[in-house]
């Protein structure tokens, strides 16, 4: 039996690179997480959170972009597998567009948990 060859690691890393910059590019939710992470890390600048809830932040940028990088991969095995629409078609990408929902809500709140004392703080200094 023949051995498949793996590619080097370097172009394993490019071929990720390659699809999270796609992800990027082509996906317009893709680009509002981007957003959020940009503004999410503009406000922890601003008011100097803690490690810990920079800890947080990063674990929750990571668990909502990875999860709408798998939601892009889902949809796009779908679409190649059957142009038709089909019932368990359309669960494998509302499920997988659901579970990014769930994480950007979760998100939100642990962010409203984060950043609304320091907000309420800085309101009241005014």
């Amino acid at each position: 039996m023949k051995k498949d060859k793996k590619n080097p690691l370097g172009a394993s890393f490019g071929y990720a690179f390659e699809g999270i910059l796609t992800g990027i590019r082509k996906e317009r939710n893709m680009k509002i997480h981007c957003l959020a992470i940009v503004a999410v890390t503009c406000a922890g600048t601003l008011f100097h959170i803690t490690p810990a809830e920079w800890c947080v932040c990063l674990l929750l940028f990571a668990l909502v972009a990875s999860l709408e990088l798998v939601n892009t991969a889902v949809e796009a095995v779908v679409d190649l597998a059957t142009e038709e629409r089909k019932p368990l078609a359309k669960i494998a990408k509302d499920t997988a567009a659901g579970a990014v929902l769930f994480a950007a809500i979760i998100s939100v709140i642990i962010g409203l948990i984060i950043f609304l004392p320091y907000v309420l703080e800085l309101l009241r200094k005014m």
